[in-house]
């Protein structure tokens, strides 16, 4: 009687992982991550209060609007006006699911001049508005 070291059929088990498609698809994610990674750092030069409440999570991309510290109002990349606030942020929410808005002022700027775009935003209707702030160091 002769004795075999394999199994019965002669096949042998193969124990290693074969990692060539983890390494192709981290090769992927790595070069997405290469690209997409510039474009998320991009922003506007805006000095925050410090506050020290730790913040609000959201779900849904929020509506931001910027004003910075030589009193121009921004969303997005457009330049709005006292004046047509009310009727663009009106145009702009018809649409939108979330109704809320978050306004990220300079510290420079007069609570006057947050306070009349306040003011605009509630005549457009949007009863969901909050203060973007930076935590305070301790």
């Amino acid at each position: 009687m002769a004795m075999s070291s394999g199994n019965r059929n002669g096949r042998t088990v193969l124990s290693e992982i074969n990692v060539t498609p983890l390494v192709d698809v981290m090769l992927v994610l790595l070069i997405i991550f290469m690209i997409t990674a510039p474009m998320m750092q991009q922003g506007l030069e805006v000095d925050l209060p410090e506050t020290a409440n730790s913040g609000v999570s959201t779900n849904d991309e929020p509506f931001i609007l910027v004003i910075k510290s030589d009193k121009r109002i921004l969303a997005g990349t457009a330049e709005l006006s006292l004046d047509t606030l009310k009727d663009k942020i009106k145009a702009i929410f018809e649409t939108r699911k979330n109704k809320q808005l978050y306004i990220q002022a300079d510290k420079k700027v007069d609570y006057g001049v947050v306070a009349e775009a306040m003011g605009e935003l509630k005549a457009a209707g949007i009863h969901s508005i909050g203060l973007i702030t930076i935590p305070k160091s301790q």
